[in-house]
């Protein structure tokens, strides 16, 4: 029964008769379904915009569809259409990674991604004088080379912070400073930021090595040996603002963006590319967005 069933599921699905597909399977028993047949269930669901009941079969079949980017892409589909964008963005980074460049997970990586973004700035500008929780539990990967290279002995005095804005002329964001009273810069565990395309060769994602903290005796701190004026002047980036973090390669960097914020302002956080004519590439619309954006590689 099941092996004349599945050609006219096909059929139908090709004529958008979703509806039968969802009556014909849902007459068998539920013991009897198999991997297969609730896939095609799940599939009808979602063209039916029936998302709830499509994520509902799709979870009956989690373990077998591990391995099967389509299960991962439907089931991503589902998330998506209920507004669970985190969801939806773990599912379609599974896809992704199991059938690499297929186009349509490529466009719902890119939406999702977007929509991720977009939550946090709503929730940024609803709370403008306030810095938004985050647990920095993990956030950091506190190696003997990022405790030499990167972290601050103590956190930043407020005299400190107005030293070195003064130095740098541009006023550093609350939500950076927050962070940096916690743990004065370092090396996050999660070092890469997607991309909506390739930059400077990279798989969709640029790749730092280290926030820069606030502090001068660091070499990789905002005034240190190799901070952000030293990056600046020493490497030809454009005067546009603050250089946050290192990269890789010496010819590139990610640097708080000020020209549509004024020196005072939000900065929006951007990737430089020396190699590329300096071009600019915009990652986040603020420093929080860029933290919460951060992915493994």
């Amino acid at each position: 029964m099941r092996d004349n069933l599945l050609p006219q599921l096909e059929a139908w699905h090709e004529e958008d008769e979703f509806e039968e597909i969802v009556s014909s399977i849902m007459e068998i028993p539920a013991e009897d379904r198999d991997y297969v047949l609730v896939s095609h269930l799940g599939r009808a669901l979602n063209n039916l915009e029936r998302y709830e009941e499509a994520v509902e079969q799709f979870l009956f079949i989690e373990e077998e569809g591990k391995g099967d980017p389509l299960w991962h892409f439907r089931i991503g589909f589902a998330y998506y259409y209920l507004d669970q964008y985190e969801e939806a963005l773990r599912a379609f980074e599974s896809a992704d990674q199991l059938d690499p460049g297929d186009e349509d997970t490529l466009e719902f990586l890119d939406l999702a991604r977007s929509k991720v973004l977009q939550k946090v700035v709503e929730v940024s500008n609803a709370e403008v004088d306030t810095v938004v929780d985050f647990d920095f539990t993990d956030f950091w990967d506190d190696s003997e080379h990022a405790l030499e290279q990167y972290v601050m002995d103590d956190p930043p005095t407020e005299e400190l912070i107005a030293s070195l804005e003064e130095e740098l002329v541009f006023k550093l964001p609350t939500f950076y400073i927050h962070m940096m009273k916690q743990h004065n810069g370092g090396v996050p565990q999660n070092r890469c930021f997607p991309i909506g395309g390739s930059v400077s060769g990279s798989k969709g994602h640029i790749r730092i090595l280290g926030i820069l903290g606030i502090g001068r005796e660091k070499r990789h701190s905002l005034c240190g040996e190799s901070g952000s004026r030293f990056r600046i002047e020493n490497g030809g980036y454009p005067e546009i603002g603050v250089v946050i973090c290192d990269c890789p390669s010496e010819s590139e960097v990610v640097m708080l963006d000020y020209r549509e914020s004024g020196n005072d302002g939000e900065p929006e956080v951007v990737y430089v590319d020396k190699e590329n004519n300096y071009k600019i590439t915009r990652l986040a619309p603020n420093f929080e967005a860029f933290i919460r954006g951060l992915v493994k590689e």
